[in-house]
Protein backbone atom coordinates (compact mmCIF):
# COMPACT_ATOMS: atom_id res chain seq x y z
CA UNK A 1 0.00 0.00 0.00
CA UNK A 2 1.23 3.33 -1.00
CA UNK A 3 2.30 5.95 1.88
CA UNK A 4 0.45 8.55 0.04
CA UNK A 5 -2.66 6.41 0.52
CA UNK A 6 -5.12 7.41 3.43
CA UNK A 7 -5.87 4.77 5.90
CA UNK A 8 -9.32 3.05 5.85
CA UNK A 9 -11.83 4.64 8.53
CA UNK A 10 -12.28 2.68 11.29
CA UNK A 11 -15.48 1.00 13.17
CA UNK A 12 -16.99 4.35 14.66
CA UNK A 13 -17.01 4.60 18.37
CA UNK A 14 -20.13 4.58 19.98
CA UNK A 15 -19.29 7.54 22.40
CA UNK A 16 -18.55 11.05 20.90
CA UNK A 17 -15.21 12.12 20.91
CA UNK A 18 -12.43 15.15 20.05
CA UNK A 19 -9.78 15.59 18.66
CA UNK A 20 -7.72 18.17 20.88
CA UNK A 21 -5.21 18.94 18.25
CA UNK A 22 -5.07 18.66 14.37
CA UNK A 23 -3.99 21.06 11.57
CA UNK A 24 -6.81 20.40 9.06
CA UNK A 25 -5.03 23.46 6.86
CA UNK A 26 -2.14 20.96 6.64
CA UNK A 27 -4.37 17.70 5.13
CA UNK A 28 -4.78 17.41 1.74
CA UNK A 29 -8.92 17.37 1.78
CA UNK A 30 -11.40 19.89 2.05
CA UNK A 31 -12.51 21.08 5.76
CA UNK A 32 -16.30 20.00 5.28
CA UNK A 33 -14.51 16.60 3.76
CA UNK A 34 -12.53 16.31 6.78
CA UNK A 35 -15.38 17.28 9.02
CA UNK A 36 -17.53 14.67 7.54
CA UNK A 37 -15.10 11.72 7.70
CA UNK A 38 -14.75 12.41 11.37
CA UNK A 39 -18.29 12.73 12.41
CA UNK A 40 -19.07 9.14 10.70
CA UNK A 41 -16.70 7.48 13.33
CA UNK A 42 -17.68 9.60 16.27
CA UNK A 43 -15.34 12.24 16.36
CA UNK A 44 -17.71 15.21 16.76
CA UNK A 45 -15.66 17.98 17.58
CA UNK A 46 -11.68 19.25 16.91
CA UNK A 47 -9.47 21.72 18.03
CA UNK A 48 -7.82 23.76 14.59
CA UNK A 49 -4.59 24.97 15.94
CA UNK A 50 -2.72 27.56 14.23
CA UNK A 51 1.61 27.64 14.25
CA UNK A 52 2.56 31.00 13.10
CA UNK A 53 0.34 34.19 11.53
CA UNK A 54 -1.15 32.53 8.65
CA UNK A 55 -2.56 29.43 10.15
CA UNK A 56 -3.50 31.15 13.25
CA UNK A 57 -5.83 33.83 11.26
CA UNK A 58 -7.15 30.52 8.98
CA UNK A 59 -7.40 28.51 12.57
CA UNK A 60 -9.84 31.59 13.83
CA UNK A 61 -11.77 32.15 10.42
CA UNK A 62 -12.48 28.58 9.67
CA UNK A 63 -13.69 28.54 13.53
CA UNK A 64 -15.91 31.05 13.13
CA UNK A 65 -17.27 29.05 9.88
CA UNK A 66 -17.45 25.69 11.72
CA UNK A 67 -19.81 25.27 14.84
CA UNK A 68 -17.50 21.31 15.42
CA UNK A 69 -14.36 23.62 14.70
CA UNK A 70 -12.83 25.54 18.10
CA UNK A 71 -9.57 28.15 17.40
CA UNK A 72 -5.86 27.37 19.46
CA UNK A 73 -3.45 30.54 17.71
CA UNK A 74 0.00 31.11 18.23
CA UNK A 75 3.86 30.89 17.51
CA UNK A 76 5.36 27.72 17.09
CA UNK A 77 8.33 27.56 19.35
CA UNK A 78 9.96 26.89 15.91
CA UNK A 79 8.14 30.05 14.39
CA UNK A 80 9.88 32.80 17.12
CA UNK A 81 13.59 32.20 16.61
CA UNK A 82 12.90 32.67 12.68
CA UNK A 83 10.78 35.82 13.45
CA UNK A 84 13.71 36.78 15.29
CA UNK A 85 16.78 35.69 13.16
CA UNK A 86 15.05 36.66 9.96
CA UNK A 87 13.40 34.24 7.52
CA UNK A 88 14.59 33.83 4.55
CA UNK A 89 11.50 32.41 3.33
CA UNK A 90 10.38 35.67 3.68
CA UNK A 91 8.27 35.90 7.15
CA UNK A 92 5.49 39.02 6.73
CA UNK A 93 4.66 41.28 9.62
CA UNK A 94 0.79 41.73 10.00
CA UNK A 95 0.71 44.34 8.32
CA UNK A 96 2.05 42.48 5.26
CA UNK A 97 5.34 43.59 5.00
CA UNK A 98 8.49 41.02 5.03
CA UNK A 99 9.85 40.94 8.02
CA UNK A 100 13.28 42.52 8.49
CA UNK A 101 14.03 40.37 12.01
CA UNK A 102 14.82 40.97 15.49
CA UNK A 103 12.78 41.52 18.84
CA UNK A 104 10.89 44.12 17.45
CA UNK A 105 9.24 41.35 14.67
CA UNK A 106 8.60 39.15 17.01
CA UNK A 107 6.14 42.03 19.21
CA UNK A 108 4.36 42.68 16.10
CA UNK A 109 3.64 39.30 15.26
CA UNK A 110 2.73 38.82 18.84
CA UNK A 111 0.63 41.54 19.18
CA UNK A 112 -1.46 39.82 16.35
CA UNK A 113 -1.79 36.46 18.21
CA UNK A 114 -2.91 38.41 20.93
CA UNK A 115 -5.59 39.93 19.08
CA UNK A 116 -6.40 36.62 17.66
CA UNK A 117 -6.93 34.81 21.06
CA UNK A 118 -9.46 37.63 22.42
CA UNK A 119 -11.95 36.30 19.73
CA UNK A 120 -14.25 34.12 21.21
CA UNK A 121 -13.99 31.10 18.71
CA UNK A 122 -10.49 31.04 19.54
CA UNK A 123 -10.21 28.55 22.57
CA UNK A 124 -6.75 28.45 23.37
CA UNK A 125 -3.62 30.02 23.05
CA UNK A 126 -1.00 27.43 21.56
CA UNK A 127 0.83 25.53 20.01
CA UNK A 128 3.42 27.53 22.31
CA UNK A 129 6.35 26.29 24.36
CA UNK A 130 10.20 25.03 23.68
CA UNK A 131 11.59 22.74 21.17
CA UNK A 132 15.57 21.75 21.83
CA UNK A 133 14.99 19.22 18.68
CA UNK A 134 15.06 21.30 16.04
CA UNK A 135 16.21 25.10 17.14
CA UNK A 136 19.59 25.13 18.56
CA UNK A 137 21.25 27.88 21.07
CA UNK A 138 20.93 30.80 19.08
CA UNK A 139 17.13 30.47 19.14
CA UNK A 140 16.37 29.81 22.87
CA UNK A 141 16.00 33.19 23.66
CA UNK A 142 13.62 33.59 21.62
CA UNK A 143 12.02 30.86 21.88
CA UNK A 144 11.39 31.42 25.90
CA UNK A 145 10.90 35.16 25.48
CA UNK A 146 7.76 34.02 22.78
CA UNK A 147 6.29 31.27 25.38
CA UNK A 148 6.83 33.81 28.29
CA UNK A 149 4.43 36.00 26.30
CA UNK A 150 1.92 33.18 25.22
CA UNK A 151 1.25 32.41 28.55
CA UNK A 152 0.77 35.30 30.07
CA UNK A 153 -1.78 35.76 27.06
CA UNK A 154 -3.58 32.62 27.69
CA UNK A 155 -4.11 33.90 31.19
CA UNK A 156 -5.25 37.29 30.21
CA UNK A 157 -7.66 36.15 28.11
CA UNK A 158 -8.71 33.36 30.03
CA UNK A 159 -8.21 30.40 27.43
CA UNK A 160 -6.62 27.44 27.31
CA UNK A 161 -2.39 27.01 27.10
CA UNK A 162 -1.57 24.34 24.26
CA UNK A 163 2.06 23.29 24.87
CA UNK A 164 4.74 21.87 22.67
CA UNK A 165 7.20 19.96 24.18
CA UNK A 166 9.99 18.87 22.55
CA UNK A 167 13.00 17.66 24.35
CA UNK A 168 12.61 20.02 26.77
CA UNK A 169 10.53 18.96 29.63
CA UNK A 170 12.69 20.40 32.16
CA UNK A 171 12.61 23.97 30.90
CA UNK A 172 8.67 23.69 29.83
CA UNK A 173 8.00 22.84 33.83
CA UNK A 174 10.53 25.26 35.13
CA UNK A 175 9.00 28.28 32.54
CA UNK A 176 5.62 27.19 33.43
CA UNK A 177 6.17 27.18 37.04
CA UNK A 178 7.80 30.93 37.50
CA UNK A 179 5.10 32.75 35.21
CA UNK A 180 2.37 30.79 36.77
CA UNK A 181 0.30 28.51 34.45
CA UNK A 182 -3.31 29.22 33.78
CA UNK A 183 -5.75 27.40 35.48
CA UNK A 184 -6.13 25.10 31.77
CA UNK A 185 -2.67 23.98 30.29
CA UNK A 186 -2.71 21.20 28.33
CA UNK A 187 0.24 19.42 27.28
CA UNK A 188 0.04 18.39 23.37
CA UNK A 189 1.02 15.03 22.31
CA UNK A 190 2.49 14.69 25.77
CA UNK A 191 5.89 12.91 25.13
CA UNK A 192 7.24 12.61 28.80
CA UNK A 193 7.44 9.72 30.88
CA UNK A 194 5.74 7.93 33.70
CA UNK A 195 7.66 10.56 36.14
CA UNK A 196 7.21 13.94 34.59
CA UNK A 197 3.09 12.70 34.01
CA UNK A 198 3.07 12.61 37.76
CA UNK A 199 4.15 16.19 38.10
CA UNK A 200 1.82 17.20 35.60
CA UNK A 201 -0.75 15.85 37.61
CA UNK A 202 0.16 17.01 40.54
CA UNK A 203 -0.14 20.45 38.70
CA UNK A 204 -3.72 19.90 37.04
CA UNK A 205 -2.13 19.91 33.47
CA UNK A 206 -3.92 17.72 30.43
CA UNK A 207 -2.18 15.34 28.95
CA UNK A 208 -2.78 14.93 25.43
CA UNK A 209 -2.24 11.67 24.05
CA UNK A 210 -1.49 11.35 19.60
CA UNK A 211 -1.05 8.00 17.76
CA UNK A 212 2.64 8.49 18.55
CA UNK A 213 1.81 6.57 21.54
CA UNK A 214 0.70 3.01 19.63
CA UNK A 215 4.51 2.87 18.27
CA UNK A 216 6.53 -0.39 19.12
CA UNK A 217 9.34 2.17 20.55
CA UNK A 218 6.96 4.23 22.44
CA UNK A 219 6.24 2.38 25.99
CA UNK A 220 7.44 5.49 28.02
CA UNK A 221 4.36 7.38 26.61
CA UNK A 222 2.23 3.56 27.73
CA UNK A 223 3.62 3.73 31.24
CA UNK A 224 2.91 8.04 31.13
CA UNK A 225 -0.97 7.29 30.18
CA UNK A 226 -0.86 4.38 32.52
CA UNK A 227 -0.79 6.42 35.56
CA UNK A 228 -1.85 10.03 33.97
CA UNK A 229 -5.70 10.53 36.44
CA UNK A 230 -8.53 9.79 33.78
CA UNK A 231 -9.77 13.54 34.75
CA UNK A 232 -6.30 14.65 32.65
CA UNK A 233 -6.51 12.83 29.63
CA UNK A 234 -7.13 13.93 26.37
CA UNK A 235 -6.52 12.22 22.57
CA UNK A 236 -5.38 14.05 19.61
CA UNK A 237 -4.20 13.43 15.91
CA UNK A 238 -1.63 16.36 15.57
CA UNK A 239 -2.54 15.35 11.98
CA UNK A 240 -1.06 14.91 9.19
CA UNK A 241 1.66 13.75 11.08
CA UNK A 242 1.76 10.55 13.72
CA UNK A 243 -0.88 8.64 12.14
CA UNK A 244 -1.55 5.36 14.78
CA UNK A 245 -0.29 2.01 14.02
CA UNK A 246 -0.80 -0.01 11.86
CA UNK A 247 -0.82 3.00 9.40
CA UNK A 248 2.37 4.92 10.69
CA UNK A 249 3.60 6.74 7.30
CA UNK A 250 0.75 7.27 6.21
CA UNK A 251 -1.67 10.56 6.37
CA UNK A 252 -3.04 11.35 9.27
CA UNK A 253 -6.36 12.72 9.80
CA UNK A 254 -9.43 13.21 12.99
CA UNK A 255 -10.97 10.06 11.60
CA UNK A 256 -8.12 8.09 13.13
CA UNK A 257 -8.68 9.26 16.61
CA UNK A 258 -11.18 6.15 16.89
CA UNK A 259 -7.74 3.35 16.66
CA UNK A 260 -5.53 5.60 19.65
CA UNK A 261 -8.68 5.52 21.36
CA UNK A 262 -8.99 1.51 21.40
CA UNK A 263 -5.35 1.65 22.05
CA UNK A 264 -5.55 4.07 25.00
CA UNK A 265 -8.27 1.94 26.80
CA UNK A 266 -6.30 -1.28 25.93
CA UNK A 267 -3.07 0.86 28.04
CA UNK A 268 -5.86 1.79 30.81
CA UNK A 269 -7.73 -1.80 30.74
CA UNK A 270 -11.13 -0.37 30.50
CA UNK A 271 -13.54 -0.31 27.60
CA UNK A 272 -13.31 2.53 24.88
CA UNK A 273 -17.24 4.00 25.57
CA UNK A 274 -15.99 4.67 29.04
CA UNK A 275 -12.27 6.55 27.81
CA UNK A 276 -14.43 8.73 24.95
CA UNK A 277 -17.10 9.69 27.47
CA UNK A 278 -13.99 10.23 29.85
CA UNK A 279 -11.73 12.19 26.95
CA UNK A 280 -14.91 14.48 25.62
CA UNK A 281 -15.54 15.74 29.22
CA UNK A 282 -12.24 16.75 29.87
CA UNK A 283 -11.79 17.67 26.21
CA UNK A 284 -14.57 20.11 27.17
CA UNK A 285 -13.24 21.13 30.53
CA UNK A 286 -10.05 22.24 29.02
CA UNK A 287 -11.50 24.12 26.61
CA UNK A 288 -13.93 25.92 27.84
CA UNK A 289 -16.43 24.52 25.60
CA UNK A 290 -20.54 24.05 25.72
CA UNK A 291 -21.24 20.60 26.48
CA UNK A 292 -24.33 20.47 25.11
CA UNK A 293 -23.17 21.26 21.38
CA UNK A 294 -19.83 19.12 21.06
Amino acid sequence: MSKDTAPPLPAPLAVPVADSHTHLDMQDTTVDEALARASSVGVTTVIQVGCDLKGSRWAAETAAAYENVHAAVALHPNEAPRIVLGDPEGNRSPQGARAAGGDSALDDALGEIDRLAGLPQVRAVGETGLDHFRTGPDGVAAQERSFRAHIEMAKRHGKALVIHDREAHADVLRILAEEGAPDRTVFHCYSGDAEMAEVCADRGYFMSFAGNMTFKNAQPLRDALAVAPLELVLVETDAPFLTPAPYRGRPNAPYLIPVTVRAMAAVRNIGEDELAAAIMANTVRAFGLDGDTV
